[in-house]
């Protein structure tokens, strides 16, 4: 970060596109801390609508509508949210995500009926799993293990995930997940 900062005017807001790591961590590297904030993006960028805008303890207030003025230009929704480990969208999709593994962990349902559950009948674009393989199982695993790291066991890896991963099953980057990707893309 103090490398970005010092490659740019005094006046450059610098963003951040974690989907969990603390921007509050983050901006303590800058001198200026206060133009520090997190602008996630999702997968994919050019067909997802929201865009999380995150704010640091630090940042300045006037930031928060620039960034969302700049986000709605982009023909995007901007949802504004504090730091806090996860922020909203990845903390809510990694609960979803986990406890959707721990149902196929524990012979509940397969992948193909667990995400048909919440694509039929929740209206999900795409259900946990497949959007997990799509993520990358390893960086689900990452974020899981940071999120239990900060706030508590609730966030606990289920060993169905971390045995993937350790095999080398990353979701559509390796090919194979909780789905066969060999044959797609």
């Amino acid at each position: 970060m103090r490398a970005v900062e010092d490659a740019v005017a005094a006046d450059t807001v610098i963003a951040s596109n974690t989907s969990s790591i603390s921007l509050g961590t983050l901006a303590q590297a800058l001198a200026r801390p206060e133009r520090m904030l997190g602008l996630h993006f999702f997968n994919p960028v050019p067909a997802s609508r929201l865009v999380e805008v995150v704010l640091a303890p630090t940042t300045r207030e006037d930031l928060r509508e620039r960034a969302v003025a700049w986000v709605e230009q982009l023909r995007k929704t901007a949802v504004v949210v504090q730091d806090a480990p996860g922020f909203a969208s990845s903390r809510l999709g990694v609960a979803l995500g986990l406890e959707a593994i721990r149902m196929v962990e524990s012979g509940v349902a397969t992948a193909d009926d667990v995400d048909a559950a919440m694509t039929l009948g929740y209206g999900h674009p795409t259900g946990p799993l497949k959007l997990t393989d799509i993520v990358g199982l390893d960086v689900r695993l990452g974020i899981a293990r940071y999120l239990e790291q900060e706030l508590g066991a609730r966030f606990a890896p289920p060993a169905l995930l971390v045995e993937k991963v350790e095999r080398g099953h990353l979701g559509r980057k390796s090919g194979q997940g909780f789905y066969d990707w060999s044959e797609r893309d």
